[in-house]
């Protein structure tokens, strides 16, 4: 375990980053499932009383582990920098993802907060800020798509066998959600609605099988990663530098 301990320490970092975000958002916010985009202003502000205490408390708790997703982002960018690809795949991904917490977590976190802090505010505007927290987290998934992207060529070109192929086939199908979640920008009913079965709950299944994927190849490439070979050179490592152990493992 010595010379693979900060490997690990950003896996149990990912995974544990994860059980916090379900516990927060499924069961102390209640903000997953998304509530119905459809409702009136006052049914949107009976909504933020309802969950006061909910939406405080847990929004709380992930504004102090938001840093945890950066050891799960290097650790990504570590596995391209392991492959026969030009350093431009990593970094690109870790510009991307280090990113994505904004639009993808953070303001939502922001505007219900907003929202929750003021009980007496005008039903109009926290339908407004209702509005806002929710299409800004499931409306806004393009840098994910690229994201996935990314990480799929990266596998797909690379010789070094870190991931199997298949995987990168995967990171499509989790590219192809983001797509399809874009219409909730438009719908407030239906299966394209940003609550509708289309848009949230094929979604959450192909995000929820993709994420348990990643994690258990992610350990499998910690597992077998050689550290008796030093640092790693400057350039990528074409396919006759690859560590012996990964070379046997991709055979």
């Amino acid at each position: 375990m010595n010379g693979r301990r900060e490997l690990w320490f950003a896996w149990w970092t990912t995974v544990v980053f994860y059980q916090l975000f379900g516990v927060v958002f499924f069961v102390l916010t209640r903000t997953q499932p998304p509530p119905d985009p459809g409702w009136d202003a006052s049914r949107v502000a009976q909504w933020f009383h309802d969950h006061h205490f909910g939406l405080l408390v847990g929004f709380g708790i992930m504004f102090l582990i938001t840093g945890m997703t950066a050891p799960q982002n290097a650790l990504i960018a570590y596995s391209m920098r392991r492959m026969s690809v030009s350093r431009a795949f990593g970094y690109s991904y870790l510009v991307l993802y280090s990113l994505s917490a904004i639009p993808g977590m953070l303001l939502m976190c922001i505007v219900l907060t907003v929202g929750a802090m003021r009980p007496d505010r005008d039903p109009e505007l926290t339908s407004w800020l209702y509005d806002f927290a929710f299409l800004s987290f499931v409306g806004t998934m393009g840098v994910f798509l690229i994201g996935s992207l990314v990480w799929m060529l990266a596998i797909l070109i690379d010789k070094n066998g870190v991931f199997p192929k298949w995987f990168g086939y995967l990171n499509l199908c989790n590219a192809l959600t983001e797509v399809v979640v874009s219409p909730a920008w438009i719908f407030k009913h239906g299966v394209l609605a940003w609550n509708g079965l289309i848009a949230w709950w094929i979604d959450m299944v192909v995000f929820g099988i993709y994420t348990g994927v990643f994690l258990m190849q992610l350990r499998k490439m910690i597992q077998r990663e050689d550290f008796g070979d030093g640092p790693l050179p400057d350039s990528a490592p074409d396919q006759e530098s690859v560590p012996s152990t990964m070379a046997s493992s991709a055979s």
